[in-house]
């Protein structure tokens, strides 16, 4: 079972979620999932009980969820707990359920090739290269976006070297390298792809991924070589490197006619290439 898999069994008329533009977060009412894994009469008694156990045992998940106004079944807005995914795959944990045993066992094979992954780096590789190969991307598109991985490791070792926090600075830098080669904001580029949740590199072509990695690939070597020491200098290092990668973009598109910048996201991307293959064969 995959994350995606997983989520996606909760998204039915069942249960009761909303996404949040801001925080880029699923959000799913509690007693609507526990509805469905536990098929309790009384859900809304049965998470108060939960609710007051995990309490007692400590747990910071229960402490995290917050409430939003959902749509009750008598049509009125009422607030209601709710969980994003992670707290809700936490939750499920403590469900003594048949129906939640799917969702724990996923959970144990992630943590497991977690710690596989850490004494063996190379694992994360073969399986990345797995999963790319189900969604139906190419091979030539996969070894682009292996590639990216590690020029981003290489980035993000630089920015820690720096002092950089992971987190908002991180996000910050990136935005700042993204709108330099692309003249948008990481957010405006993935609402151009038409993206929430989504990793907005899973969903670039292979022109915008090279480029990507030229801007990354450039600000990593201003920095070393700049050695920034204020989070104020490592920005202008990251327009430097982006700046880089959008003066080859616009030359591209010269040559091309055309924007580089697609609005094709990975399902969009799937279809075309699925298209070319059939096209091929006949």
């Amino acid at each position: 079972m995959t994350k995606e898999n997983a989520i996606k069994l909760f998204q039915d008329q069942r249960v009761r979620v909303q996404w949040d533009e801001k925080k880029e977060k699923w959000y799913f009412s509690i007693v609507d999932i526990i509805g469905v894994l536990t098929e309790s009469v009384n859900p809304q008694a049965y998470w108060r009980k939960l609710k007051e156990r995990l309490k007692k045992e400590g747990n910071e998940t229960v402490t995290n969820c917050h409430g939003l106004k959902m749509e009750a079944a008598d049509g009125k807005m009422r607030i209601t707990d709710v969980a994003d995914t992670e707290q809700l795959l936490r939750l499920i944990q403590s469900i003594p359920s048949p129906k939640a045993e799917p969702f724990k066992v996923w959970l144990a094979k992630v943590g497991y090739e977690r710690i596989e992954e850490t004494e063996d780096p190379e694992k994360a590789f073969d399986r990345a290269m797995e999963t790319y190969l189900k969604k139906g991307y190419t091979k030539n598109w996969i070894n682009q976006r292996i590639k990216s991985i590690e020029v981003r490791k290489d980035l993000t070792d630089e920015w820690d070297e720096r002092g950089i926090k992971k987190g908002l600075e991180y996000a910050i830098l990136t935005n700042e390298i993204t709108k330099a080669w692309t003249g948008l904001t990481t957010k405006q580029y993935k609402n151009f792809k038409d993206l929430k949740k989504e990793n907005l590199r899973d969903n670039m072509t292979n022109l915008e991924l090279v480029l990507n990695m030229l801007a990354e690939t450039t600000t990593t070597e201003l920095s070393k070589k700049q050695k920034p020491k204020t989070f104020n200098e490592n920005k202008k290092v990251a327009k430097k490197g982006g700046d880089v990668a959008g003066n080859a973009r616009k030359d591209i598109e010269k040559k091309l006619g055309e924007s580089v910048i697609s609005p094709l996201n990975a399902k969009k991307l799937g279809k075309r290439n699925n298209d070319e293959i059939k096209s091929i064969e006949e």
